[in-house]
């Protein structure tokens, strides 16, 4: 019996000659993954809905979103909050308002140079969002003056 045990192990060798066995050995080379099959949905991202919210003239209650931006496109006026993420909220309820306002930015600061490079000598105008307040109830009644 005829068996090729070049670059098998010292076990197997040993046990080879002892039993005058065959041997068949058996190769399975690992599974490698298939090309082609793998961003199909590149660049089909979600959207992500930003801008305005609510339009001019409609009433809102305190905490309602008023607009979602990634940069400072719209800026807080009267009773509007600045969220982390640059959404600006209602703080009170009451009737949006919509201006367009003179800004005089502070070019010292690193994010101002960044968004408004190479305009310093210029009229710069951004929107800002209001909320003027619902006029209180006149139902109250004076009890004692002082």
């Amino acid at each position: 019996m005829n068996v090729d045990i070049t670059g098998k192990s010292e076990i197997l060798k040993k046990y080879c000659k002892s039993q005058d066995v065959s041997l068949r050995v058996s190769v399975r080379y690992k599974a490698k993954k298939t090309v082609g099959a793998g961003n199909k949905n590149a660049g089909n991202a979600n959207p992500k809905h930003r801008g305005w919210k609510v339009q001019d003239g409609k009433t809102v209650t305190a905490g309602t979103v008023l607009v979602t931006q990634t940069k400072t496109r719209f800026h807080p006026g009267l009773n509007v909050g600045f969220g982390r993420n640059g959404n600006l909220f209602a703080i009170e309820a009451g009737r949006v308002a919509v201006t367009c306002e003179k800004i005089n930015p502070d070019f010292r600061h690193f994010w101002v140079r960044k968004n408004y490079a190479g305009r310093q000598d210029q009229v710069i105008y951004k929107k800002h969002f209001n909320v003027i307040p619902e006029k209180q109830h006149d139902r109250f009644v004076l009890i004692d003056a002082i």
